[in-house]
């Protein structure tokens, strides 16, 4: 767990960054957001969104009045320049999802901020989506919610890919909307994988109603590959693949 000291800077960093790009976003995205009643205004809570973008780990925290800590593959903090810039910024929690045990860590780390009342944000994908459908989810996201009985929103993302289409290295205006559900009721045990794997298909489900996109039954990643979609590697500036 965080030191007090420690986690008191990092929001105060979180505040001061957050004061001068939310202006930015909102300037370059014209975004429409609703549902951000939903969102507690105290207490623990998991945004589970769909992943069109690099930017979707930064966009949502930057456009919600809360602290928001996203889980982010480790190559967006180390590949594109300007996604490690904006993750940095946002403060999202970089995960090796090559690693098992690295994933666990991530969502131990998850759990405890939570347990702190804090609000975490998960694309349960995995990976982005390479055609704009949405995918699979995977199972941590009921994990979290299961183990810590935080309310799970369900978050629809439109229009992100257009900001910073792959590819590209520079951002460019195009409007983005955001729909937040209302807060769904999970019921199961944590350790129990059928448990999980219910609960993960109903937040798709939930995500699905919201975004309106076509579901696919099966893992982004696992597109990915049986289409001969490659990983680049992380320290190249072209597109990072997830």
């Amino acid at each position: 767990m965080a030191e007090p000291t420690i986690i008191q800077e990092r929001q105060l960093l979180y505040q001061v960054v957050k004061f001068a790009a939310a202006p930015v976003a909102h300037a370059m995205c014209r975004p429409h957001v609703s549902g951000a009643s939903h969102v507690p205004r105290t207490g623990p809570a998991i945004l589970a969104a769909n992943h069109l973008s690099v930017l979707d780990s930064f966009l949502l925290p930057a456009l919600l009045p809360r602290h928001v800590t996203f889980a982010a593959k480790n190559e967006y903090f180390s590949g594109n320049p300007v996604s490690s810039w904006f993750m940095r910024l946002g403060g999202s929690l970089p995960t090796d999802r090559e690693s098992a045990h690295a994933a666990q860590a991530m969502l131990d780390a998850a759990a405890d901020l939570l347990e702190r009342g804090e609000l975490f944000g998960i694309h349960p994908e995995g990976t982005r989506s390479p055609d704009g459908r949405l995918y699979r989810g995977k199972i941590g996201v009921a994990w979290l919610a299961l183990k810590t009985g935080a309310p799970v929103l369900p978050v629809a993302l439109k229009g992100t890919e257009k900001v910073l289409p792959v590819g590209s290295r520079v951002p460019r205006p195009a409007k983005i909307g955001i729909t937040i559900g209302e807060p769904l009721k999970v019921a199961g045990d944590h350790t129990n994988a059928r448990d999980r794997r219910r609960v993960t298909d109903d937040i798709m489900a939930a995500i699905q109603r919201l975004s309106g996109q076509e579901y696919v039954p099966t893992y982004a990643a696992s597109h990915k590959a049986s289409n001969g979609v490659a990983e680049p590697p992380a320290k190249k500036t072209r597109r990072t693949g997830g």
